[in-house]
């Protein structure tokens, strides 16, 4: 199947910011998945540059606006290099081919009686190069730039775009699929069942712009022009064939704010020239920053490759894509970001990759044979993989990549519950085979999952789980073969903050949580100390009356649910285990001295009790920032307080 994609093209009169570069890695996510699933892609990407606002910006820097142009189109490739955008090509409205297109469809419409000479004046937004009705006005100021318009009145020529009315109504009823999502149909209907007024398809006195065919004293119109990229870059006007062969685009993504130019402005314009509709038009929403889109004038720009450096390009893709409901606005914080990044790559998805890749390596040598039966882990990624093809097919991006790490946490509880660890204890080498092979073929399945979204690390986690030839894409829970899987170092190392405590006066590494902690705003801790042993009750009491405490004294003391997202032992150590764990507002280290009790890898996932306001304490040059509630009988091993159906992380006991 073809699967043609564009992006809307950018204006070049400033570098790409992190809201542009939503789109491009939004659509670059939904153009890898077209190719994972086999499909015949072409992803189309590029710039405008017939803007008067470039014009303008290339005369500032004493510039010709072509060499201008010339040169921020290596700003842009830059940009979306550095975030592995994998387009398939890139068009700029100041191409010949574009220029051929554009021509060829002016004439075209002016050829069947839609095109036609008069005067126009109204309100024009310089910044958006667009006239705006009266009613769309905000305190009589544009909407998007928060300026004043400026009322022009001058001759022009004009589409019959009032002429199309009815037959965009009837498509839009036709075609439910066409107008996504929708926020954005209902939007367009409302203005399409107002009424539409004829919009002007050229510009007077102007030089740079396309000149119009029949009237070559005028330019064609910046939006109009813009438009007609998407059937140029695949030969709209051209003798090659290739027009046939690509249009209609399956997909146009573009930003809400220009929403009437696709949704009605162009569907038209391909009905005068009599030429198929695109399948779907997408209007995603806004990255903001405090609730305000980015934009230079408003001074909310975020640098797409500053952000991605801090914590690297696929964490900043998964993060825009997996946290931003698309087709809703979104706001970007680097708190939010790296809270993200702690919880969803270094405690659990990295986490998964370098358990699984450790247990093989120690107790097969990196050597594994399938020994597989089918059971709840493959039921379980057939589900997966069924559930996120239906989300990725409609556009619900954050769903289908939620659905990947919940099969990341259906591995991990797998793990738990079959303990391999036991089973190489007891040299139960078949079960244990099985075991790891079934945890290997989900870690593979997850990154072939997930690669649309994190490329360049899904590859790496591939090469670690011994994926070769058809496994690298395969969507499917592998039966047989073999592997040979590599234990290298963290994917994603955690990212700590330091701050300093000054009731200890040492310097403790915590997360920033995304909301105000629900436990007190200093870190706390607890030597791993086990809960006294129970005795029965006996007289004399062990708890004489005058030393029992009030229900408010013990309503001092927080216990939360928690859960454990890595363990190991401490080095030096036979008891004590260090372990980070989610408190639902919060990470923490904690020491326990829970080892001889608990192998680590049998912790992992698990929800356990803590006192969560004690005060930290050193622990074998370890910050421990919380007590784990365990019991152990005179000369026992320690247990943990375990409950049947744990309630989520953060969660109060009493």
């Amino acid at each position: 199947m073809r699967f043609y994609l564009t992006t809307a093209i950018d204006y070049v009169n400033n570098r790409p910011h992190l809201g542009t570069a939503y789109e491009k890695i939004t659509a670059d996510v939904i153009a890898r998945y077209h190719r994972l699933i086999g499909d015949d892609v072409r992803f189309v990407m590029g710039n405008d540059e017939h803007s008067q606002n470039v014009f303008k910006r290339a005369r500032e820097q004493n510039m010709d606006p072509l060499a201008y142009c010339d040169q921020m189109e290596g700003e842009f490739r830059k940009a979306w290099s550095h975030l592995n955008i994998s387009f398939d090509d890139f068009i700029r409205t100041t191409e010949p081919r574009h220029k051929v297109a554009v021509q060829a469809m002016v004439q075209k419409s002016f050829d069947n009686g839609d095109i036609y000479e008069g005067v126009y004046e109204g309100w024009y937004c310089v910044s958006c190069e667009e006239f705006k009705p009266e009613k769309s006005l905000v305190d009589g100021l544009c909407p998007i730039h928060k300026s004043k318009p400026d009322w022009i009145k001058e001759t022009n020529y004009f589409f019959k775009l009032s002429k199309y009315r009815d037959a965009l109504l009837a498509h839009y009823a036709a075609h439910p699929e066409f107008a996504a999502p929708d926020t954005r149909r209902n939007e367009m209907l409302r203005l399409l069942e107002g009424g539409l007024d004829d919009i002007s398809v050229s510009r007077a006195g102007q030089s740079w712009g396309i000149p119009l065919p029949f009237e070559p004293k005028s330019v064609v119109y910046v939006w109009y022009d813009a438009l007609i990229n998407y059937a140029a870059a695949v030969g709209y006007g051209a003798a090659d064939g290739q027009f046939d062969t690509w249009w209609p685009a399956a997909l146009h993504l573009i930003g809400k704010d220009i929403a009437r130019f696709h949704y009605v402005v162009w569907p038209a314009m391909l009905m005068s020239v009599g030429a198929p509709l695109p399948t779907q038009v997408f209007g995603h929403g806004f990255i903001t920053i405090n609730g305000q889109k980015m934009s230079k004038s408003l001074g909310t720009m975020i640098d797409p490759i500053e952000a991605a450096d801090r914590l690297g390009v696929d964490p900043l893709r998964l993060y825009l894509s997996k946290e931003i409901v698309f087709g809703g606005d979104g706001d970007f914080s680097f708190d939010r970001f790296e809270e993200k990044y702690n919880a969803d790559l270094a405690n659990n998805l990295g986490n998964l990759v370098s358990r699984v890749t450790s247990m093989v390596q120690r107790y097969r040598q990196g050597a594994l044979v399938a020994t597989h039966a089918p059971g709840d882990l493959a039921d379980r990624a057939a589900e997966c993989v069924a559930r996120y093809r239906a989300s990725m097919d409609a556009l619900q991006l954050e769903t289908g990549i939620a659905e990947v790490f919940r099969l990341t946490d259906a591995t991990n509880e797998y793990i738990a519950s079959r303990q391999p660890w036991t089973l190489a204890k007891r040299g139960d080498d078949a079960a244990l085979d099985a075991v790891l092979w079934n945890a290997t073929e989900a870690v593979r399945l997850i990154a072939v999952l997930l690669s649309p979204v994190m490329p360049a690390s899904c590859e790496e986690i591939l090469d670690r789980v011994g994926a070769v030839g058809a496994d690298r894409s395969s969507l499917t829970f592998g039966l047989s073969g073999s592997r040979a899987v590599a234990q290298r170092d963290a994917l994603w190392p955690r990212v700590e903050h330091r701050v300093e405590n000054k009731e200890t006066s040492v310097t403790e590494e915590i997360s920033k949580p995304a909301e105000p902690s629900q436990t007190p705003a200093t870190p706390v801790a607890t030597p791993p100390a086990v809960a006294p042993e129970a005795a029965p009750v006996a007289a004399p009491s062990q708890w004489p009356m005058e030393s029992r405490i009030t229900i408010d004294d013990f309503m001092k003391i927080d216990l939360r649910i928690a859960k454990v997202l890595t363990a190991e032992k401490v080095a030096g150590s036979k008891k004590l285990m260090k372990m980070t764990i989610d408190v639902g507002t919060e990470q923490r280290t904690i020491v326990a001295g829970i080892a001889e009790g608990y192998e680590a890898e049998a912790l992992v996932g698990r929800h356990v009790a803590i006192v969560a306001n004690l005060k930290p304490a050193k622990l074998m040059g370890i910050e421990s920032n919380g007590m784990v509630l365990a019991a152990s009988a005179e000369n026992g091993k320690p247990l943990l307080v375990s409950f049947e159906a744990p309630p989520p992380p953060g969660t109060r006991v009493k």
